[in-house]
């Protein structure tokens, strides 16, 4: 009697076993934005913050976890991650001012130049080294790719809890957000979301500098939020 009152609900260990089963999702998802943390916090404590909420995915996606459960956690992970860092107010305001200075000055320069503006041609007028062009440049992605987490979360979501049709009307909203990228951008995309490469990781399979994936892979959020938003 004593042991039965101590033994582990059924449900308690399926959720066990699926946790075991799903926290390499968390560990990937640690990796990916480690490089957006600026020293807040470290790795162990965002694999932390991705545990719960992949616990908190298991619960809301009911029954057992099928093929498109992974897709969803890692959404949902990366959020919980990004949300932290947001509560956190990782940036200091300094390093805020900044971000919104090269964002404004960015977009100065390509009303100018009436194209995107070089590395080089950027840092010079906004008077940075490389070093802080791209931390300013990674403070801004960060926010972008939190937004677009949430709102392709929230759509597979819903999908999810709808008909099949809804489903593959979901699934064909994102490969027509797609093709509005051209093919660096979906090159960029892929790498992240579907071989979930962190940012540094893919500038060196492009062999570019990590600021220039920040550029691609914001223009290629706002493209892909624009079209979902449309559809």
């Amino acid at each position: 009697m004593y042991a039965e009152r101590y033994e582990q609900p059924p449900q308690a260990a399926d959720e066990a076993r699926h946790l075991a089963v799903y926290a390499p999702l968390v560990k990937r998802a640690a990796r990916q934005l480690s490089s957006q943390a600026g020293g807040v916090f470290d790795r162990e404590d965002m694999e932390q913050i991705g545990l719960m909420a992949l616990l908190d995915c298991l619960r809301r996606y009911g029954g057992e976890p099928d093929e498109r459960f992974a897709g969803f956690a890692m959404l949902r992970i990366r959020g919980a991650i990004l949300d932290e860092l947001r509560r956190l107010d990782w940036r200091p305001r300094a390093v805020r001012q900044e971000a919104h200075r090269v964002r404004d000055g960015l977009r100065e320069l390509r009303r100018k130049l009436r194209r995107e503006p070089s590395e080089a041609e950027a840092m010079s007028l906004l008077g940075l080294d490389a070093e802080s062009y791209r931390d300013a440049l990674l403070a801004e992605n960060a926010e972008a790719m939190a937004s677009f987490d949430e709102m392709v979360a929230a759509g597979v979501e819903l999908a999810g809890e709808g008909s099949p049709e809804a489903k593959l009307e979901r699934q064909s909203e994102l490969a027509r957000a797609l093709t509005a990228l051209n093919e660096r951008e979906q090159q960029v995309i892929q790498l992240y979301y579907e071989f979930e490469l962190s940012l540094k990781e893919i500038a060196a399979v492009l062999e570019l500098t990590e600021a220039r994936i920040c550029q691609i892979n914001k223009s290629a959020l706002k493209k892909m939020q624009a079209c979902l938003m449309a559809a």
